[in-house]
């Protein structure tokens, strides 16, 4: 009888104890615009567009000034997802195109997070099953990748957007003003009901990317125009999200991370954004195509009014936050984020990474701490990315470059002037960095040594086809 009551005492004390390492556990909330460039917030110098809530969370956590994404939708999301550059990712089918169709051999945080008890939520813009609102792979969506629950779109609005709840068509031909807001509705819905367990949140707004749509409420209000009007609201339903998260006790348990997916639209009047004082735009790998904006924030955890440029990018989300979680990212496979929690918490102010700037599938260029060396252009030019995209980006930045160049950042962060002769040891030295990427990631005519295909060819431009198989061993099948 004693041993009995041994095993049940025991039982429930292990019990007690779960429960309180489940509970200690974090929530997180990603925040993702879209096409929202880097001076598009009043924290980051907008003259004119108002961002008062986002402006208090930057008060209320850190500014990271260096971070970056990739410089269009669908890899942005990609890198995002899977902790790697998008031209290390595997993808389902059609591997050359723009935006991937990311195999479901790939892990994503979202599979991570629920190793270590996450319930998850997507909401808003996927665009990792097919850029379409018709024409995209139901079995790629957010339920097939880790999420427990997904409300959004497939695609881009640039026509239109059809509405899906977890994989089943619900709304064709949405009204785009009332995005944002539904959106929102969806994500605060699902933090009310998984506000006794640890959640993660992927909150991706359609907007600002265009087509542009906002509500009633905010037309006509910003002195920014017809994109300010979109930013502000925005804002506003940021605003709600934290509202929720105080309001439900989760505050002081809860990272808040909102960022962009890359540069602005560069167009005419008042339908595209900001990157000053950046050169380029969306597209483009200038530092205004995937420099962005990026604040975190998490009370008691994320040092207040504080600032970060140490070199960060949304590709170490993948092993941040699974370290916060308790855990680590994949092991079997290259990932290219690092852990930069100990930046977050104030404790540490420097990090001794490289980045690589990739334009679909061009290694465009690489940056070493203040040195940024942009690459010539030697993919053939009648498939030159530059020039399919040049309308995106100003006719200055649409161009190909023919010889390397090296800016020094810090001194001259509109990259104006060209300083490759004046430091041909630096320019040795980041030649030797790229040189080192091509072969492993990849590069327009080089299969990377350790990009994946899960047994699907990838073509590359010269149209040799080649297949690696690399093997996974982490993946959550619950939801499949």
């Amino acid at each position: 009888m004693k041993t009995i009551n041994r095993l049940i005492l025991l039982t429930v004390i292990s019990s007690v104890f779960a429960g309180i390492a489940q509970a200690s556990k974090p929530n997180v909330i990603i925040i993702f615009a879209d096409d929202q460039g880097y001076q598009d917030l009043g924290c980051f110098g907008s003259p004119d567009i108002k961002t008062a809530r986002i402006d208090q969370m930057a008060k209320e956590g850190m500014r990271f000034t260096n971070f970056y994404a990739q410089t269009v939708c669908g890899p942005s999301r990609a890198a995002l997802m899977t902790g790697c550059y998008p031209l290390r990712v595997a993808r389902q089918a059609d591997p050359d195109s723009i935006h991937p169709e990311m195999h479901l051999d790939e892990i994503t945080i979202a599979e991570v997070l629920k190793t270590q008890g996450y319930t998850t939520g997507a909401f808003g813009k996927w665009d990792l099953a097919g850029h379409s609102q018709t024409a995209y792979k139901p079995e790629l969506l957010p339920p097939h990748q880790g999420f427990d629950q997904y409300f959004g779109t497939p695609g881009s609005n640039d026509k239109s957007v059809n509405l899906v709840r977890n994989t089943k068509l619900v709304e064709k031909q949405a009204d785009m003003s009332t995005l944002t807001r539904r959106y929102t509705d969806e994500a605060i819905g699902f933090i009310e009901k998984n506000k006794d367990k640890p959640f993660f949140v992927y909150l991706a707004h359609t907007m600002p990317h265009t087509k542009l749509a906002v509500s009633i409420d905010f037309k006509g209000k910003s002195a920014g125009g017809f994109y300010g009007d979109v930013i502000e609201e925005i804002d506003f339903n940021v605003g709600r999200v934290l509202d929720k998260v105080k309001e439900l006790g989760l505050d002081d348990n809860t990272y808040i991370i909102y960022t962009s997916d890359n540069g602005p639209w560069h167009l005419r009047g008042d339908h595209g954004g900001h990157a000053e004082p950046l050169r380029g735009a969306k597209t483009s790998c200038w530092e205004g195509g995937l420099r962005v904006p990026c604040i975190m924030r998490a009370p008691g955890r994320i040092p207040a009014g504080t600032e970060c440029d140490a070199v960060t990018a949304t590709i170490d989300m993948m092993p941040t936050l699974a370290k916060l979680a308790g855990t680590a990212g994949p092991t079997d496979r290259a990932i290219d984020g690092v852990d930069i929690s100990q930046l977050m918490h104030g404790k540490s102010e420097s990090l001794n990474r490289n980045y690589f700037y990739y334009q679909h599938d061009c290694l465009r260029a690489v940056r070493c701490g203040t040195w940024k060396l942009m690459l010539p252009h030697t993919e053939p030019e009648q498939s030159s990315i530059a020039t399919k995209w040049k309308n995106h980006i100003a006719k200055a930045d649409a161009i190909r470059i023919q010889k390397v160049r090296l800016y020094d950042l810090d001194a001259d962060i509109g990259e104006t002037t060209d300083v490759a002769d004046k430091y041909p040891q630096k320019l040795a030295e980041l030649m030797q960095l790229a040189q080192r990427a091509q072969q492993d990631v990849g590069d327009h005519n080089t299969f990377g040594a350790s990009a994946r295909t899960f047994g699907a060819p990838r073509r590359s431009l010269s149209g040799e086809q080649k297949t690696v198989q690399v093997k996974t061993s982490i993946r959550d099948k619950d939801k499949e």
